[in-house]
């Protein structure tokens, strides 16, 4: 019975999340069917004893929350204990955002706090290039 509330629960997870356009905690199962779909994702790295995470957390929840990203998921991947992802998307630093389109990176940025610098890097998931 655990393991077939265990497999609902992912697969509501996989496919609820991107219709929600908001955050969600990072899973391996949701990340990897997000870029097996080509759905737009953007992994964020945050750190709870990191003062430039603190602050990029309420702008990107805010900019996840807005309509003009209701398409893209928002994961948000623990910086201390997501070794084998950080290692995987070479990330060194806390507070880095990976931009995915189309299951390949488009775009990353370490740092950022600054609205409109934010609504740029998530605006590379969802925009093509000509």
């Amino acid at each position: 019975m655990r393991r077939v509330f265990a497999l609902v629960s992912l697969l509501l997870s996989v496919f609820a999340m991107p219709s929600l356009a908001a955050e969600a905690p990072y899973t391996k199962a949701a990340f990897d069917g997000l870029l097996a779909s080509g759905k737009p994702v953007a992994v964020v790295f945050h750190a709870d004893w990191c003062p430039t995470c603190r602050a990029q957390a309420p702008v990107l929840k805010q900019l996840s929350g807005d309509g003009e990203f209701k398409d893209l998921t928002v994961l948000v991947a623990d910086f201390d204990s997501e070794k084998a992802l950080k290692k995987s998307l070479n990330v060194v630093t806390q507070s880095t955002i990976v931009v995915f389109r189309g299951g390949k990176e488009v775009a990353r940025g370490t740092g950022q706090t600054d609205r409109e610098h934010l609504a740029g890097l998530l605006h590379a998931a969802l925009t093509t290039t000509g």
